[in-house]
């Protein structure tokens, strides 16, 4: 399936596809951790730039070919990024593998890669390097994996790649690119994912060793859900804050002096406060008071952090900040 609008008068989106496993792959229902379901479920953009020599992979069409094919080659062994989320009762979702497969969108750019300058989240050209998400849709109609290859005037291009956080993080969605990496060059899987279930704790299980309430209350932002639609139709807004050595040092200085230390005397750290200054100033700013419940964020892999340790292997959802069966 093709389409063709513009998203700018420096980059035009040329055709959207949909690419599914090249192989037949499991259908059914894959349950999501309990830790998952506190968690967002938006994409995170990872963009990757190439200015590759001439008549590289000539005419550029080849470009888009050897990705797609590659692209269908290894949503084989990683199928549950071509099914859907799938909601179901009390607000939880699970992964629909049904080998709806991901979308591929290519555009074609005016700008040289030189022009884009310090690219950064608010670039001017960001939101058009990368695939736009209708968080509007029903949360089953939203491929987990979008894909956008852009051509530029000076031959370079970019490959921008979102990833539900839902069902994937930081590593295991490079984990995921690495191997689709691997297959566009012609060479062989190098590791498959592990996707065995037996790795999640049950819901009981991790509602004796963790707050219940924290999992049995609603996210703060559902989207895709149906009952928040004027929620799901705002904009989200990126910042990014730079901030010197010399005020960090002076704001946990502040911290320790102020606060008082933590229970465990060790002192605040500098990412503890950072991250507590934010929030802080957040609520702030959005004049909370007293009794507004607010809610902080924090990913942490400890996939080797748990005894014992989660096999490297482990990937997709299973592969996320979650409970070990015998967690310390």
């Amino acid at each position: 399936m093709s389409s063709s609008s513009s998203s700018s008068s420096k980059v035009t989106l040329k055709s959207c596809y949909s690419v599914r496993p090249m192989e037949p792959t499991w259908c059914g229902r894959l349950p999501l951790s309990e830790w998952d379901q506190i968690g967002i479920i938006s994409h995170v953009p990872t963009i990757y730039f190439y200015h590759p020599p001439q008549n590289w992979l000539t005419p550029s069409s080849k470009i888009a070919t050897t990705l797609k094919t590659s692209l269908s080659k290894v949503l084989v062994p990683f199928y549950p990024l071509a099914g859907r989320l799938q909601w179901k009762e009390n607000g939880r979702f699970d992964i629909e593998c049904n080998a709806l497969g991901v979308q591929f969108i290519e555009a074609q750019s005016s700008l040289k890669l030189s022009e884009l300058g310090d690219f950064s989240p608010t670039s001017e050209y960001y939101h058009d390097l990368i695939p736009h998400v209708d968080y509007t849709l029903p949360i089953q109609d939203i491929p987990l994996v979008m894909v956008q290859l852009t051509h530029f005037k000076c031959g370079g291009i970019s490959i921008s790649l979102l990833v539900s956080h839902a069902v994937a993080d930081g590593q295991s969605s490079l984990h995921f690119s690495s191997e689709w990496a691997r297959l566009a060059r012609g060479e062989p899987l190098e590791m498959a994912p592990f996707l065995d279930r037996n790795v999640l704790p049950s819901k009981k299980y991790c509602n004796d060793v963790v707050n219940e309430q924290e999992f049995n209350q609603q996210p703060p932002l559902l989207l895709g859900n149906s009952d928040n639609f004027e929620k799901r139709k705002k904009k989200t807004t990126v910042a990014i804050l730079k901030v010197s050595k010399t005020q960090v040092e002076k704001l946990k200085k502040t911290a320790n002096e102020s606060w008082g230390k933590p229970s465990n005397g060790r002192g605040y750290t500098r990412y503890e406060t950072v991250t507590g200054h934010i929030w802080r100033s957040a609520c702030k700013a959005r004049g909370h008071v007293n009794d507004q419940p607010t809610g902080l964020g924090v990913c942490v892999d400890f996939r080797s952090r748990v005894e014992p340790n989660l096999p490297k292997e482990v990937h997709m959802d299973a592969f996320k900040r979650h409970f070990y069966q015998d967690i310390v």
